[in-house]
């Protein structure tokens, strides 16, 4: 019921698809390992995913010995308007979308990892600082630096689209 959604969630962390299946199946274990510890209090949904962000950013860490701290890089249509228009416009923006992605998962992990948690899980630089045991001014200073990665990225592919 939650794979897709999770895995989703997984991709964001981690690049590679099947490095990303793996974090998601461990994440999934623990779910099933620790479910008698959930308490209602919140959604299953938001409990599973926190494991799952929680299981990426620990792969994060076994696989680079201190990637935090890196430098590195490694419109709403109305149902009046032209039926076509509005095939053309959901088709542009899904392609927004996947080239966002795909530009997500070019960012080093430290990068990566802070802008997720920032922009997609919603959470403090404060949070980001204790969760990764890392300085609140690294959290900002690597999510500046994903914002203009992100920009560079996002520009580079635009240009080969219009080029097409």
């Amino acid at each position: 019921m939650f794979y897709g959604k999770m895995m989703a969630v997984s991709m964001r962390y981690i690049a590679d698809r099947d490095s990303a299946q793996e974090v998601l199946q461990v994440s999934f274990l623990k779910v099933f390992d620790k479910l008698e510890h959930f308490d209602f209090t919140g959604s299953l949904e938001g409990w599973i995913r926190r494991i799952v962000t929680n299981t990426a950013i620990d792969q994060l860490r076994k696989s680079k010995k201190d990637p935090f701290l890196s430098d590195q890089d490694n419109d709403f249509i109305s149902m009046t308007e032209d039926p076509m228009q509005a095939k053309e416009f959901l088709e542009h923006t899904q392609l927004k979308a996947e080239l966002a992605q795909k530009a997500i998962t070019q960012l080093s992990p430290a990068y990566r990892t802070v802008f997720n948690l920032y922009v997609i899980e919603q959470l403090s630089h404060k949070e980001i600082a204790e969760q990764l045991g890392i300085s609140e001014g690294t959290s900002k200073s690597n999510l500046a630096k994903a914002k203009m990665n992100l920009q560079r990225l996002l520009k580079e592919q635009f240009i080969q689209i219009e080029k097409r």
